[in-house]
């Protein structure tokens, strides 16, 4: 079983996984990351600048080295879930999800079906025209993720209604925007403490997947304790940059 085909399987098991966010456009950052012994990567195409073509192409590149990659889309258009699926993503993230109803449109415009995505055989998630239906709706069925993100204080409210709606397999807790939300500037706020354990009840109860974005391992494992498994560390740009400072004040301190 490919890396791809069995992700949706690790996940729901509650594998503990690592993944970053990627918002580099590069297909040579996916080739690089490939290497690391991270278990999946997320584009964000929500805050960083995939067009379609790159977003394509990156995918392209993912399915080739059998790397399991999430988008996290511009917005939850039926439009956008689409075209990230299509392209060759193992699932979706999909922002502001803060209702039942936003939840089942997510689920329902990621798999194929009436309502849905109809269906295509063409797309390379499908294998290009090359499979019968009843094997890739078997696919559809198995390997698609979709996930949603909870980011407004009206969204952890709903979260048990949300987690338990069919189709979502998981929950995305965006601690920044849920501070913002709650009027705070910083994320050391008792509300944003009370959401994470609300959320986490909230996916153990429905069987769900819990996940957020995290800095570094520490907080990945202070978070642990809450249910969260999957765990979006930073991204490669603050690699980049943490990995750069430390050699520039390394060699500054030969002096």
């Amino acid at each position: 079983m490919t890396r791809f085909a069995g992700f949706r399987a690790r996940m729901m098991a509650g594998e503990i996984m690592s993944g970053t966010f990627v918002k580099t456009p590069a297909i040579e950052v996916i080739e690089v990351l490939a290497k690391s012994g991270l278990d999946f990567i997320c584009l964000d195409a929500e805050h960083a600048p995939f067009d379609r073509a790159r977003l394509d192409t990156c995918l392209a590149v993912a399915r080739a080295l059998d790397f399991p990659t999430l988008v996290r889309v511009p917005s939850a258009s039926a439009e956008n879930i689409l075209q990230a699926l299509d392209s060759g993503a193992v699932g979706v993230v999909c922002p502001h999800v803060a209702t039942v109803k936003a939840a089942e449109e997510i689920a329902r415009a990621a798999r194929y079906g009436k309502g849905g995505r109809g269906y295509a055989g063409s797309s390379r998630w499908a294998g290009f025209a090359t499979r019968p239906m009843t094997e890739i709706l078997d696919q559809s069925r198995d390997e698609t993720i979709v996930i949603a993100q909870i980011e407004e204080p009206e969204g952890v409210d709903a979260a048990a209604e949300i987690a338990a709606t069919d189709g979502i397999d998981g929950l995305f807790i965006g601690p920044a925007d849920l501070s913002v939300g709650y009027g705070k500037t910083d994320m050391g706020s008792d509300e944003l403490a009370q959401a994470i354990a609300k959320v986490g009840e909230a996916t153990k109860a429905a069987g769900k997947a819990y996940m957020s974005f995290v800095p570094n391992a520490e907080a990945a494992k202070a978070w642990r304790a809450h249910g969260m498994t999957m765990f979006y560390i930073a991204s490669e740009h603050s690699w980049m940059l943490n990995g750069a400072k430390a050699a520039a004040a390394g060699i500054k301190a030969l002096d």
